[in-house]
């Protein structure tokens, strides 16, 4: 189970990072721009101008993005490495909470001493989680789709595959996908009534990883979870 949701979140960051490049891309010609202008200035530094060709530049872009991709995995799928699954215990216990009472008592932290890894990681957990069945799912979707469409036909094969993809992304999300963001929630949680005392604190423990993986999932959710093409 534990590597089960490493990997649904180490798909959907991948799926994430793979729809920024062309944004990195232009980010760094931009970059490249404001170089050029300020050497071209200057006749000593003027050949500088040529330092990064197109090619160049596409590789730079591609190298920030499998860099973010890596550390947003450090960031989000390595705590789920420490998921374990526990048989509640008949004896209610502030030790032993059912598992109902152990998300309220973490929600409820959320919101009486909120952090941003409480609050960041779990969201951001969520929406690769997302990315990440559906990318699963279109992949089983176009391998049913074109291994069954001599058989079926191409109408056949169509309603299918869609099934297929449906089971598929509901099976990964009912499965993996809310342990992952409950995985997450209890590491988040567990490391901010460590150290996050204080506002000050509560606010900036953690958040060069939150910053880090907060872009990503925005991604996650607007250009790698195509939910409605599965019913379209």
């Amino acid at each position: 189970m534990p590597l089960g949701l490493l990997a649904l979140i180490a798909v959907g960051v991948h799926a994430a990072a793979d729809t920024l490049d062309d944004r990195l891309l232009a980010v760094v010609d931009l970059a490249d721009a404001a170089f050029d202008r300020l050497v071209g200035r200057y006749s000593l530094t003027a050949p500088l101008v040529d330092l990064l060709s197109l090619e160049r530049r596409t590789t730079l872009a591609r190298a920030l993005a499998l860099a973010w991709e890596l550390t947003a995995d450090l960031v989000l799928a390595l705590p789920a490495l420490g998921y374990r699954e526990e048989t509640p215990s008949p004896v209610r216990s502030t030790a032993s909470l059912p598992q109902r009472n152990a998300w309220r008592a973490m929600l409820s932290r959320c919101l009486r001493k909120p952090t941003s890894m409480r609050w960041i990681r779990p969201l951001a957990t969520a929406l690769v989680a997302v990315a990440g069945a559906c990318t699963v799912a279109r992949l089983v979707q176009g391998s049913v789709y074109l291994s069954w469409r001599e058989l079926l036909g191409e109408g056949a094969a169509d309603v299918a595959a869609r099934g297929l993809a449906l089971a598929a992304l509901g099976g990964l999300l009912w499965r993996l996908g809310w342990r992952a963001v409950l995985r997450n929630l209890q590491h988040a949680d567990a490391a901010s009534e460590l150290h996050a005392r204080g506002f000050a604190r509560a606010f900036a423990y953690g958040l060069p990883g939150s910053a880090l993986v907060a872009p990503l999932a925005l991604a996650a959710a607007l250009d790698a979870s195509p939910l409605w093409s599965f019913v379209r």
